[in-house]
């Protein structure tokens, strides 16, 4: 799983994903639970990013006496009946979220250190996600996503991660030749066969500094 990635900016949604954004709102450099951060999805006249929370279900929107839990990550195993995805599920709302890297924790040194995951030519890429529209007071409308992991006991880079006796999780990287396919797909069963590892020769992963969570001042691990 993943709860910490850097990314994209204004400037590569157009010029690399060819996804404009219409809002001037800003979003951090690294984008943790609850954060606004940029995600793509289709429509008739192509791509367009949408500003949208980190978490399908984000805090504000809990009711009262619901306790916390972790929307970040969705399995592939479960979206489909799990009551916080299924029904986006269900009905196709699928996205891209564009990043520079994501982070893992790494244990190999006997100790958790900070990982970054990211293309071996560092160029954007995008995970494949799910995403939710939420009705806002006064009329106004927002989103939130999350994003979709599978097993990857077997993958040569991503089985590296997360502590040792824990099954290893991966994001899904979708191929660009794929994007418009994942963006437009119409059938969650056709959906799944989306859902595959990404070459790890294609990927780079190496030790990260810790960093200081921006919002409760704790050294972040992811």
């Amino acid at each position: 799983m993943c709860v910490n990635f850097q990314p994209v900016t204004r400037q590569q949604l157009q010029s690399h994903f060819k996804a404009p954004i219409q809002t001037a709102a800003e979003w951090r450099t690294e984008t943790w639970q609850d954060y606004a951060a940029p995600i793509m999805v289709g429509d008739e006249n192509g791509r367009r990013s949408l500003l949208a929370d980190y978490s399908m279900i984000p805090k504000r929107h809990l009711s009262n006496g619901i306790k916390r839990f972790t929307t970040m990550n969705a399995r592939a195993e479960t979206i489909g009946t799990l009551r916080s995805y299924s029904i986006s599920w269900q009905q196709c709302h699928f996205c891209l979220v564009p990043m520079l890297a994501f982070f893992e924790p790494n244990y190999e040194s006997g100790k958790a250190e900070r990982w970054r995951i990211s293309m071996t030519d560092e160029s954007p890429f995008a995970v494949a996600g799910l995403y939710r529209i939420w009705s806002e007071p006064e009329g106004a409308t927002s989103y939130s996503f999350t994003q979709i992991t599978i097993n990857a006991d077997d993958h040569p880079l991503m089985r590296r991660f997360h502590k040792p006796n824990d099954e290893k999780r991966s994001l899904v990287i979708v191929p660009a030749k794929e994007y418009d396919d994942w963006l437009s797909c119409r059938n969650p069963e056709e959906a799944r066969s989306f859902l595959s590892h990404f070459p790890a020769d294609g990927m780079r992963a190496e030790n990260s500094p810790k960093i200081t969570h921006p919002v409760d001042g704790q050294k972040a691990l992811v």
